[in-house]
Order: C-alpha cells, then sequence, then structure tokens
C-alpha cells in the first residue's frame, strides 16, 4: 500500500505528515533532481489555510534549459486539459509582492483538510491557486482527501472552474487528486484521479512552460511515512508494523 487513508486520523494528525513530506520534498528537489540554477524552499503562507509549501525559485531569470522538454517528452495523465479562449478580465494588471531571491516559477500545494472544512477555506485555497496560475507561476496540487459538499468534483473542478466550466469527474473508486498546471493566460492541466494503495504518480513539475522533471511524490511520501510515529500508523493502517 502507497496512499493511505488519512480520513482515519485527526487533521492535527495529517499536518505532522504534512510537514514532514514537504521538507522531503525539498531535500529531494535540492540532491540532485533541480536543475543546478533552481532551488527549492520551503515556504510558510501566512493568513492561508495551507502552513507550508515548497516554491522553486530561479537564480537567474526563467529559461528553458535544465528539465525535460515537452517537445521531446510530452508528460501523461488520465486528464489533460488546455484552455482555448482567453478571459481577458484575468489580464488585468496587479501587484505581487515577494520574499526572498530569484522568481518564483512553480509551488508544489500539499492540501490539508483545513483547506476545505468550510465554504470560506475551500475559497480560499481555490483562489489562491487561481492567482498564482494567473501570474503565470506553475502548480503541482496534490490533495489526498475525498471530495466533501464544498467540492463535490474533487479540488481540480474547484479550482478549473476558476477559468472555464469542463466537466470533470474522477471514477468513485478513485476520488483523490494530483495535478500539474502550467500557469499562465491559458493554463494547461494534467490531472490523476488516484485512490487508496495506489501509488502516487509521478507528475510533471513545469519548469515553464517548455520544460519539467517529474515529481518525486511516491518516493518522498514512502520516505515521510518511515518516519511516521507507529501509534498514529496503526491506527491507520494496522499492518503497517
Amino acid at each position: 500500500m502507497s496512499i493511505h487513508d488519512w480520513t482515519r486520523l485527526e487533521p492535527g494528525d495529517f499536518h505532522h505528515f504534512h510537514q514532514a513530506w514537504v521538507v522531503n520534498l525539498t531535500n529531494a528537489l535540492n540532491g540532485g533532481l533541480l536543475p543546478p540554477e533552481y532551488m527549492a524552499m520551503t515556504e510558510q503562507v501566512t493568513g492561508r489555510p495551507i502552513p507550508d509549501v515548497v516554491t522553486l525559485q530561479t537564480r537567474t531569470p526563467a529559461n528553458d534549459s535544465g528539465g525535460i522538454a515537452v517537445e521531446t517528452a510530452p508528460p501523461t495523465a488520465r486528464v489533460v486539459a488546455r484552455l482555448e479562449k482567453v478571459n481577458y478580465a484575468k489580464r488585468a494588471d496587479r501587484v505581487a509582492i515577494r520574499h526572498g531571491r530569484g522568481k518564483v516559477v512553480a509551488i508544489i500545494e500539499i492540501v490539508s483538510p483545513g483547506n476545505k472544512d468550510s465554504r470560506n477555506a475551500l475559497r480560499t485555497f481555490v483562489e489562491k491557486a487561481a492567482d498564482i496560475l494567473n501570474q503565470g507561476v506553475n502548480l503541482l496540487v496534490v490533495d489526498l482527501f475525498p471530495p466533501t459538499s464544498r467540492d463535490p468534483h474533487g479540488i481540480h473542478k474547484a479550482i478549473w472552474d476558476e477559468f472555464g466550466d469542463e466537466p470533470f469527474a474522477a471514477p468513485p473508486s478513485k476520488p483523490l487528486i494530483v495535478a500539474s498546471y502550467i500557469g499562465g493566460d491559458l493554463p494547461t492541466a494534467y490531472v490523476e484521479s488516484i485512490g487508496v494503495g495506489d501509488a502516487l504518480p509521478s507528475l510533471p513539475i513545469f519548469l515553464s512552460a517548455t520544460r519539467y522533471l517529474p515529481a518525486p511524490l511516491e518516493a518522498t511520501y514512502l520516505q515521510s511515512w518511515a518516519t511516521f510515529p507507529a501509534l498514529l500508523k496503526d491506527l491507520i493502517d494496522p499492518a503497517a508494523r
């Protein structure tokens, strides 16, 4: 078994795992997966329901070196969605204030229960995701919690509805979502629906619209699970010990 049923634990228990996973993802990316001109940093998001994200930054303006070329090896996913019409209202000027060095080119978000426990929390998360994409920043979202009454078709559909009303429905047996987005005026989404017991897919982390690297989600998830407290492992997976 890879993905566990995190609904069996308290939100604070998953928060502990979430923190470890974010650190392990960051270390894996900095440990040789990223091209040398990029770096991954954990970043606390104040005033938002998710406590930490991974940001990818480059010391120089983003270019098309490093990673895998989309043209040479196009990323695959069960669902690929592309917007075909520009929403000009979303092209209005805005001011982005950034903390730290370099231009942020990608963000990895691991959804927590608190992101979906109220209408306002979900709205905040979705608006933040849409803002990221509208700024031209690429985004990878991992949601290991099933849809709620507030996101009945899953987190990807909630985010994608900010750009266009396109049908999306995950199979009932695979209600969890991993989605990778290319930011910009016409975002592209690569979406995989998964279920408890499945391995995590290596969807792309886009460094630019034309370069990406496979996300080390499975390896870092298992690394985080290996040091998760045994007492909590027993609650979620009695056979784990």
